[in-house]
């Protein structure tokens, strides 16, 4: 069974395996697919559009399908590897381990955002920016520019205490949980970070910087912890519901996956905090 740890808690020998796999997937061109893919969907989502990956019910299932096919990719290079998550509830400033040169690096420089160490810093040569949002093609971070602080445990429990998923209109006006946590309404968990980190995380694009997975890995991990909170709370809509993605309704790019195939993450990983 694989367990997504907080990647505060990985040891050195953990981080340098998931920065080579990342590395191998971009070397071999199957990360920058990762990348159109998350781009494609986020750019025609619309609050009168098919909606499937953002400001719908399917936010949550559909990253959580997402990021399966990524830690699988991860796992086809170096199968000890996987997800980590960044619990910025906690880690909430640019001194927070992830942020290091033998991780994900740091911030980018004042003039243009470009990341300068680690890994991922264009210098290095192993991380151009092949989809792109404008010309740039090297990794950019604004770490605390965009909006000053992360979301706070306080404002966390404050989503995971609502009781109902989602609610009509079923978009980014709407209530309930699913909404709260993508950060349109109420005080703003996923959409805040993204801003937070900045630079390419504030596009479509944002894949193009490794610390979406773990971010995303987080709220995945919410959504978890929500559902074993409200375990009468089901997944809405049920079905009959236009331009929205149901329970039973196939979800694209993959068309052959549900939402509620993807209710019970514990057929295929499970966190360290639930052992």
């Amino acid at each position: 069974m694989t367990i997504r740890k907080n990647q505060a808690t990985l040891t050195a020998d953990e981080k340098k395996r998931f920065v080579n796999a990342v590395l191998e997937l971009k070397r071999a061109g199957t990360y920058d697919t990762f990348v159109s893919t998350h781009n494609s969907f986020i750019m025609s989502d619309t609050d009168s559009g098919d909606r499937v990956g953002h400001r719908s019910p399917s936010f949550l299932p559909w990253h959580r399908r997402f990021l399966l096919e990524f830690e699988q990719a991860l796992q086809a290079v170096d199968s000890s590897v996987a997800l980590p998550y960044w619990d910025w509830s906690t880690d909430r400033d640019a001194r927070a381990s992830l942020w290091a040169p033998d991780f994900l690096g740091g911030n980018g420089r004042s003039r243009d955002g470009q990341v300068m160490d680690g890994p991922f810093a264009y210098a290095g040569g192993k991380w151009n920016i092949n989809v792109r949002v404008d010309g740039r093609s090297y990794l950019r971070r604004e770490l605390g520019a965009g909006v000053a602080q992360l979301p706070t445990r306080a404002e966390v429990e404050s989503v995971l205490a609502m009781e109902t998923y989602d609610m009509a209109p079923w978009n980014s006006s709407s209530n309930g949980f699913r909404n709260h946590l993508e950060g349109w309404r109420g005080v703003n968990l996923h959409n805040r970070v993204h801003v937070w980190v900045g630079g390419l995380m504030s596009t479509g694009a944002s894949p193009n910087d490794p610390v979406f997975w773990m971010h995303h890995a987080f709220i995945d991990k919410l959504w978890a912890t929500w559902q074993k909170r409200h375990p009468n709370s089901p997944y809405l809509p049920a079905a009959g519901t236009v331009n929205v993605v149901d329970l039973r309704d196939t979800m694209r790019p993959w068309n052959n996956v549900t939402p509620a195939d993807m209710l019970d993450h514990t057929a295929h990983y499970t966190f360290d905090t639930a052992l």
